[in-house]
């Protein structure tokens, strides 16, 4: 507030709103606290959300709007913890491939999710099902 940073104020407002609804459907007082699990996964929405409006008004020709929700979601990053890249991606679930012995796709299945509770918070789900599909082509 003291920055007059109305654009960081407005998205900072609005996750503080959405802790508060979170709260009160789980049937807390507002004034409770959440877990560091589900403030997380509050702002994984609000950035998924800002991915999907990005791309819905890319489609729509709507630059202007496509600014304003890249600037909401370079703030909301900043409050996630930092994703690894595809290079470690890649070098953990080579390790694992061959530590669980996978050699075909008919286990896909099972080594992406095995993969995605190892990466559980640390990786975008995206990136390590393209990693995966490189490792079988």
């Amino acid at each position: 507030m003291l920055a007059h940073d109305a654009l960081r104020l407005m998205v900072l407002r609005g996750l503080v709103s959405s802790f508060t609804n979170e709260l009160v459907a789980k049937g807390k007082k507002p004034q409770d606290e959440l877990a560091d699990d589900d403030v997380l996964n509050l702002i994984k929405r609000a950035v998924k959300q800002r991915r999907d409006s990005i791309e819905q008004f890319t489609k729509g020709g709507r630059m202007d709007l496509v600014e304003n929700e890249t600037a909401e979601l370079k703030i909301l990053e900043t409050f996630l913890p930092q994703m690894m890249s595809r290079e470690e991606i890649k070098k953990v679930a080579e390790a694992k491939k061959v530590e669980l012995n996978i050699t075909d796709k008919s286990k896909l299945g099972i080594f992406m999710g095995t993969l995605m509770k190892e990466f559980k918070g640390k990786a975008d789900g995206s990136d390590v099902k393209a990693v995966v599909e490189e490792l079988f082509q």
